[in-house]
């Protein structure tokens, strides 16, 4: 009888035990301006530095006063070896958007080619801040 109430005892002991939680971690991305270049026609841009292998291209174009519409393609080229990594954009027309870009950390440069359009482009590299939350 001893037995069974000290097997209750551990049980009931046990089960009443709070377990510690694991800290949670909280990450937010923001983004850290790096180029940006506007103008109309074809360019092949200086080159740009990203370390942390995520990045974004933010876009818009406009129709030139004399074209009804255009095209706009962007792509992204090792500044190394000079290759072509990705089409980031191929856009017909005025628009805007973002296009993301997951590579390698190194030297890019991009090639744009437009026309009938008037385009900006801002390159912006991801900027991961990682905080602990004790809660």
């Amino acid at each position: 009888m001893k037995i069974i109430i000290l097997i209750i005892a551990t049980a009931a002991s046990i089960a009443c035990r709070s377990e510690s939680k694991p800290r949670l971690r909280a990450v937010s991305v923001g983004w850290r301006p790096v180029e940006k270049w506007s103008g109309h026609g074809n360019l092949q841009t200086d080159s740009f530095d990203i370390g942390s292998g995520q990045w974004r291209i933010k876009w818009e174009t406009g129709s030139e006063p004399s074209s009804a519409a255009g095209v706009f393609r962007v792509t992204v080229h090792s500044e190394v070896s000079g290759r072509p990594l990705a089409v980031a954009i191929d856009h017909r027309g005025a628009g805007h958007g973002t296009a993301y870009v997951n590579e390698d950390p190194r030297l890019y440069h991009l090639a744009i080619e437009s026309s009938g359009l008037d385009w900006s482009i801002a390159v912006e590299e991801a900027v991961v801040s990682d905080s602990s939350n004790g809660s």
